[in-house]
């Protein structure tokens, strides 16, 4: 165990080659542009509504179809099974995202300035954090805005999760849930992070290695 803590520490004092840094680059641009894009979409189909109900949803808003008509119908379906009005006021998660995504660029562009493998292990853990904690909340507002239906609403209808990703059946509407182009603006970040650690891995390893065989003739 003492000798793989050795091993990890020496990588972390690895400095970055021009590749790396160029991925890192990649990836603050890719989570820049990711703020003027939807993240996810979600769509209602019913025999009433044969075009469809289009809601996206941004890093720091929800966007209707139809300049934001779309959103007035759903909350106005709403309404009549209890279910709160979606509104831009009550997801927290619009005050803190765009910030997030901020210092993580940042993040990245300093590890590509900076140059060391500590500060890149850095940029890949915190953006993991944020990647899954953003998932959850996204997954815990929707439950929580299918399980909190008025009782006294005219419509009776049983608690429900609207989908996260794929296709549900709510009542009489199809639902549809995908990510959009901001969500593969941030896998390819993620993609762009992990080629960066895997070439700057092994160009320390390479280097170590060249250097290892180099001294031991005058060691011998």
């Amino acid at each position: 165990m003492r000798r793989l803590l050795d091993t990890l520490n020496r990588h972390l004092d690895i400095r970055l080659g021009l590749p790396p840094r160029l991925m890192l680059l990649a990836a603050a641009v890719l989570i820049g542009v990711t703020l003027t894009q939807p993240l996810w979409n979600l769509t209602m189909f019913a025999p009433q509504y044969q075009d469809g109900l289009r809601m996206d949803i941004y890093a720091h808003e929800l966007k209707g179809g139809r300049n934001g008509q779309d959103i007035k119908e759903i909350n106005l379906l709403n309404h009549y099974i209890g279910m709160h009005d979606l509104s831009n006021e009550d997801f927290t998660e619009f005050k803190w995202m765009p910030f997030a995504l901020g210092i993580l660029a940042l993040l990245m562009l300093r590890s590509a300035v900076h140059g060391s493998m500590a500060s890149l292990v850095d940029a890949v853990v915190l953006f993991g954090y944020f990647g899954a904690f953003s998932l959850w909340s996204f997954a815990y507002k929707m439950y929580t805005y299918g399980h909190t239906l008025a009782p006294t609403a005219p419509v009776k209808v049983p608690p429900f999760t609207p989908p996260v990703f794929g296709y549900q059946q709510i009542a009489n509407f199809e639902v549809y849930s995908y990510p959009r182009a901001g969500t593969y603006l941030l896998l390819a970040a993620a993609v762009s992070l992990f080629m960066a650690l895997g070439l700057a891995w092994r160009a320390g390893t390479s280097r170590k290695g060249a250097g290892s065989r180099a001294a031991a003739p005058s060691g011998s």
